[in-house]
């Protein structure tokens, strides 16, 4: 079992940065591959970014390929989504997901454990 608890949403006008964070409490967290996904309003929750177990292995989707990384540091049971270059459309709901997968997956129903998200706001 282990529990996820994001920070750092907010309000942020266009072409600005945040920086996510996704704290893990609970079992090793190097066992667990994460993720992040996002949900706007009336859309199904969708694949942001994942990272490997190590952190040697990163992928993210291409609507945020460039401006978005995701990294961990397993020393603090914590993983990282710097945003960068915000746009409107990224307005949403961002969840932290863990998978006990080496690698995670790019489908939230893979995910075994979901934090209870952080809103994020773009305004244009």
């Amino acid at each position: 079992q282990v529990q996820l608890v994001e920070s750092g949403g907010g309000l942020v006008q266009a072409g600005g940065s945040l920086r996510l964070s996704c704290a893990a409490s609970g079992r090793t967290f190097s066992s667990y591959a994460m993720g992040w996904f996002r949900q706007a309003p009336g859309k199904e929750r969708e694949f942001v970014a994942r990272i490997s177990r190590s952190g040697g292995s990163t992928w993210h989707a291409d609507s945020v390929k460039g401006r978005f990384t995701i990294s961990r540091e397993n020393a603090k049971n914590t993983v990282y989504l710097q945003m960068n270059s915000l746009k409107p459309e990224d307005t949403a709901v961002y969840y932290c997901a863990a998978d006990m997968s080496t690698y995670g997956s790019s489908r939230p129903d893979d995910m075994d454990y979901w934090g209870k998200g952080t809103l994020v706001t773009v305004s244009s």
